[in-house]
């Protein structure tokens, strides 16, 4: 049994998905701080430091307070402020990975075109396979 999971552990798709989440999770947090430091304040300095993540609505009438931490502790809140921040960064997380992936995708058309030439060979048998194919 211990060589089976041997077997399968190295085989070459675990370990590919296993570096996929690694650069995955190190991914997330270059793009959480790319939005969290630098595209939300950016929004924040346009709209006037409006900061979303403190908006609710309370759904209970023992709920004062004027901050969401606060009034989550006094009773039930509806943090619609928190899930449009959520919503924001996701769009923009999304955007990025968009673009990256786009961009990925780009050189590698460039380095399917730098394909080398066909040899004097392969040039005749590509000739002998495509008149083979229209008997």
């Amino acid at each position: 049994m211990l060589s089976e999971f041997k077997k399968f552990a190295l085989r070459g798709n675990v370990v590919d998905l296993a570096i996929g989440v690694i650069i995955g999770a190190a991914f997330g947090a270059i793009i959480q701080s790319l939005v969290g430091d630098i595209i939300m304040p950016v929004i924040g300095a346009i709209t006037g430091g409006l900061d979303f993540s403190n908006y609710f609505t309370p759904l209970s009438a023992k709920v004062t307070a004027t901050s969401l931490v606060d009034a989550k502790k006094q009773g039930a809140v509806l943090a619609w402020g928190s899930f449009l921040t959520i919503v924001i960064n996701f769009l923009i997380i999304a955007f990025v990975l968009f673009l990256a992936i786009r961009g990925i995708n780009r050189l590698m058309v460039k380095e399917a075109e730098k394909a080398p030439a066909l040899s004097k060979q392969e040039q005749l048998l590509t000739e002998i396979r495509d008149l083979l194919k229209s008997r």
